[in-house]
This record gives C-alpha cells, sequence and structure tokens, in this order.
C-alpha cells in the first residue's frame, strides 16, 4: 500500500529538525511488505572525515533492545522452560524488595514496566565504570552525579543488582499489575532470567536465537564484536560555547553488563528492518519462523495504558487506533542515541531510525517520514485534544517539585495564572486537555504529563515520560 514514494516533503521537513537539533548523522528506512523501498542517510557518521551515513551503519539502539528481550522470553515459553505468569522469585530466588509484594510480581509484570517498581537509581551505578572513563558525561541531558553517588560502587552483575534493589527503600506505586511505569531494573532483570533458564548468557542467547536465524550481520552488544568493519558511527555530545551550543565527539561507548538486556545492543537500518518483519510477517523472517504466531500477538497486544491512547505490549508500545491501523513502535535514548523502530502490520509498513546524538527529536523525525509515505501532510496528528480551563486554585495543586530516582526531575511553576514547566535546562510549552492531563511539546516530541492523586484526592507524585515519581515539596 504504497500512497507515495515522492518522499520530498519528508527530506524537507525532516532536515529542518535535523538541523535544529544539530544532529551529525540520520539514517531511515521504511520498508514495505519486508522490501526496502526508502532509505536516505543524512549528514555524517564522522563530521571531521565527512564519512556518510548509510543503513548499513552501526548505531546504538538503546531501548529498542527491550523488545529483543521480550522475543526473548517468549522463545523460552515456547520451548516450556517458563510462563509469563510465572512469579518472578521462581527463576532469581535472591531478589527482594522492602515490601510484601515481591511474591506477587511475575516475568508479565516486569515485561510491561508493572510490578510497581518506581524509578530507582541502579542505572547510574550500572553505567559508572563507562562515566567514570568518559569526559562527556556531564553533557549528557539530565544527568548530573551527585557526590553520594560518585562514591558508589558500580553494579556489575545480576547478582549486584539485585542486591542494590534489595536495600533500596521505597513503596510500591500499587500492587503488581495495576500501575505502569517504565523500569530499566526489571528488564535488566530479564536478562537475568534468560541468562538463568537457557543456561548460556543473555547475550549469547539472543545472538544464537534472534541475531543469527534473523540474518542480522551488523548486529551485536560490543563493539570490539564487529572487527575490522569500519561503518560504524562516531558518537557526539553537545556542549555550550562562545557561539552557542556545539557538537563535539564524544568516543566512550557506554556499557553495563547488568543492564544489556534494557538497552545496550547495536545495529543498523537494513538489520533492523529484518527484525521488524518478526512483527509485521507473524513471526517469521526470511525461512526462518522466530516466533510462533501465538507469541506475536501477545507481544503486540495492549496489555497496560502507558500514556493517554498508547498502550505497553511486550517490550513494544501500541497505539491501536493509527489512522485505522495499530501502531507497533519503541524508541530509545542513551549516551550519542536516539532511534525509534516502527510496524504497522496492517499495511505492511515497518520503519526504522537511528541518530548519532542523544534527546533528540528521532520520533518526530518517524512520523513525519510515515506522514509523508502514507499520503498524509507531514505535520499531520493522529490524534487532537481539546482545551480544558483549571481553576486558579486547581492550578496551584500542581506546583512543586517532582523528582525521580532514576535522575529526572520536573518543577512546576505558577506564573501569572499559567504554570511552567521545566526540567533542568529548559522550559517546555504545555496546555491542559483534562482534570489532571497536559499535552507538552519537549523538544518538538508531544508528551502527556498525568498528575496522580492519593486516597485523600491531593497530588502526590506525576506520570511524566512514562515514569510515576513523587512529588517532593
Amino acid at each position: 500500500m504504497i500512497k507515495t514514494l515522492d518522499m520530498k516533503p519528508f527530506e524537507n521537513a525532516g532536515q529542518e529538525l535535523i538541523d535544529k537539533y544539530l544532529i551529525p548523522g540520520v539514517a531511515i528506512g521504511i520498508a514495505q511488505d519486508g522490501e526496502l523501498v526508502y532509505g536516505k542517510g543524512f549528514g555524517y557518521r564522522n563530521i571531521e572525515k565527512e564519512k556518510p551515513v548509510t543503513m548499513e551503519t552501526i548505531y546504538g539502539i538503546a531501548s529498542v533492545t527491550k523488545s529483543f528481550t521480550c522475543v526473548a522470553i517468549m522463545q523460552l515459553q515456547e520451548l516450556g522452560k517458563l510462563n509469563v505468569h510465572d512469579p518472578v522469585v521462581k527463576y532469581l530466588p535472591e531478589f527482594k524488595t522492602l515490601t510484601d509484594k515481591t511474591d506477587q510480581m511475575t516475568i508479565h509484570h516486569f515485561m510491561t514496566h508493572s510490578a510497581g517498581l518506581p524509578p530507582l537509581p541502579s542505572l547510574v551505578y550500572a553505567n559508572k565504570r563507562s562515566f567514570d572513563s568518559d569526559p562527556s558525561v556531564n553533557d549528557y541531558p539530565g544527568l548530573k552525579l551527585k557526590e553520594e553517588e560518585e562514591q558508589q560502587g558500580p553494579i556489575d552483575t545480576f547478582e549486584e543488582l539485585m542486591e542494590f534493589i534489595g536495600k533500596q527503600q521505597f513503596e510500591l506505586l500499587g500492587d503488581p499489575g495495576n500501575e505502569f511505569s517504565y523500569s530499566n531494573d526489571s528488564y535488566a532483570l530479564l536478562g537475568a532470567i534468560i541468562a538463568r533458564v537457557s543456561e548460556q548468557s543473555y547475550e549469547d542467547f539472543v545472538k544464537e536465537h534472534i541475531l543469527e536465524p534473523a540474518g542480522m550481520n551488523h548486529s551485536g552488544f560490543l563493539i570490539e564484536e564487529f572487527g575490522d568493519y569500519d561503518n560504524i558511527t562516531s558518537l557526539y555530545a553537545i556542549q555550550k560555547g562562545e557561539n552557542g551550543e556545539e557538537v563535539y565527539e564524544a568516543p566512550v561507548w557506554w556499557d553495563s553488563p547488568s543492564m544489556r538486556a534494557a538497552g545496550y545492543l547495536k545495529s543498523t537500518v537494513e538489520d533492523m528492518l529484518k527484525y521488524a518483519e518478526i512483527f509485521r510477517n507473524n513471526g517469521k523472517v526470511g525461512d526462518n519462523q522466530i516466533l510462533s504466531v501465538e507469541s506475536v500477538q501477545e507481544m503486540i497486544k495492549p496489555h497496560i495504558e502507558c500514556s493517554l491512547g498508547r498502550y505497553y505490549g511486550y517490550g513494544l508500545m501500541i497505539t491501536p487506533d493509527y489512522y485505522g491501523g495499530t501502531l507497533v513502535e519503541h524508541g530509545g535514548n542513551l549516551k550519542a542515541i536516539a532511534s525509534q523502530l516502527c510496524v504497522i502490520p496492517e499495511r505492511g509498513v515497518s520503519a526504522m531510525i537511528l541518530t548519532n546524538l542523544a534527546a533528540v527529536p528521532a520520533s518526530s523525525i518517524m512520523a513525519r517520514a510515515l506522514n509523508v509515505y502514507e499520503g498524509r501532510e507531514f505535520d499531520a496528528s493522529p490524534v487532537e485534544f481539546d482545551d480544558y480551563t483549571h481553576t486558579p486554585e486547581e492550578l496551584a495543586e500542581f506546583v512543586g517539585e517532582y523528582v525521580s530516582n532514576e535522575g529526572m526531575k520536573l518543577t512546576v511553576d505558577l506564573k501569572q495564572d499559567s504554570l511552567e514547566f521545566s526540567v533542568p535546562g529548559f522550559n517546555f510549552p504545555v496546555k491542559s486537555i483534562g482534570k489532571d492531563l497536559f499535552l507538552a511539546d519537549v523538544n518538538d516530541q508531544k508528551e502527556i504529563i498525568r498528575f496522580v492523586r492519593n486516597s485523600e484526592g491531593k497530588i502526590d507524585r506525576v506520570a511524566y515520560h512514562y515514569r510515576q515519581f513523587p512529588k517532593t515539596n
């Protein structure tokens, strides 16, 4: 169902965002029924050497890795080695929390970010060896290491991660299965379950059971795996210079052995479009059946609402009404990475975008590409929200600081009868769309902000950027 292959309107609109956010190099590809019909490299994988971006350029994919982790879990279920509704402690008996609900947490809850775990600081410590070796670490958006974090030792193993989580003081966001909050810890521990059950490393299992049978020859977890293959992006960061923001090369790849299942795979647009066939083609890539049809349907099933009109499946986000089809997607963000995988199964469309700079609007560039490809205006939106009017007294309820243990902070101020939202470094516009709901425009990406009330009706936390975290004042 190719409505247009005149992608010039997208290229103009996409270049506008690439220039605005100083992205050195972007690779984007669209496949129709499994065949590449549009591929475009913008800019460079290495600015200094003017090396171009291609569909075979290796980038990090960050949290798009989570869907691979869920494919692996479903493969193990098909082999009869586990069941997604088994309690986590069946496979990780040393997993504990300082709550009385640990035994109720299942693999399914981890896969859907619904175990009730709030954001925890584990990811910072799991990356600590990389942070200590990276001069650019404090130019990563929103990451400013506190003194106590600098003194905390690294978390290198699954066992150390479980020990760390077991000592953390927190209240669950709700009973397991009831509340969605994005959890890198849950996905790291899914990696531990895969390793325990398969009796091989998480990385080896993914390579043997997903990457190799899918023909993903330029995908892996460590740069060293690629040998003398040189079509690999350089990494970039942004710093404030005399003439404003400046992009510079920041060559240290971050790695975290205990968190690889949450976001450390590296791949290419070409390979990722092969991988997307699992969700477009009922589990089959080429001649290889990677997953059963039933397993694919469970992965792309809307298990729990993660934002207004958007749901989480297994390692994938689901928009059930995307211009009459189903949008299956996941994004990723890490140092020098912003990525997005999209599949519209009913229309046979799959797409992948990879960039070499963090915190840039990869999903918005992707949305423009899909709009033009399917014959819409580049800035079309699949949903429009009505304005909602709050009283001054209602607005005052939202004011405060909301701080996540994962490092995120959202500040809400009341200025001249309107709310001002900010995160470290910048403010962003919002509009009211419901009683406790706001639509934010953050770096040209639309995000729903939902305030959560306690049993007394008082606002005590916020759901922002798919995470729930508390009001601190």
